[in-house]
């Protein structure tokens, strides 16, 4: 059995399978892109669940200790750290550590 293909031919299969890479390719851009932003969603919601159930926390203990009085120390020490541990956290926050980028471009 012998095939035999016409330069014609040869040339539209090379370029079906050039076209089926490029589509190839887009897609694959597109899906990173889309999990990319996918991450970064997910980065935020984690973080507002965080910053909510450590708000609820602060406030149930300070709640606690002011309903009960009889300890100035204690009572100042509830309601003062929650202050640094704020100020630390937003800090933190607000300071850029690093840049998340894409690893094309070559360090331009």
């Amino acid at each position: 059995m012998t095939l035999t293909l016409s330069t014609t031919q040869v040339l539209a299969g090379l370029g079906v399978l050039f076209a089926l890479f490029m589509v190839w390719r887009v897609g694959a851009r597109k899906a990173r892109r889309a999990a990319e932003t996918a991450r970064a969603g997910a980065r935020v919601v984690s973080l507002a669940g965080k910053v909510l159930f450590t708000g609820a926390a602060f406030v149930g203990v300070q709640w606690l200790v002011i309903t009960h009085p009889g300890n100035p120390t204690l009572l100042l020490v509830v309601l003062g750290v929650p202050d640094l541990i704020a100020a630390y956290v937003l800090t933190r926050a607000l300071t850029v550590t690093s840049l998340d980028t894409s690893g094309r471009g070559g360090g331009r």
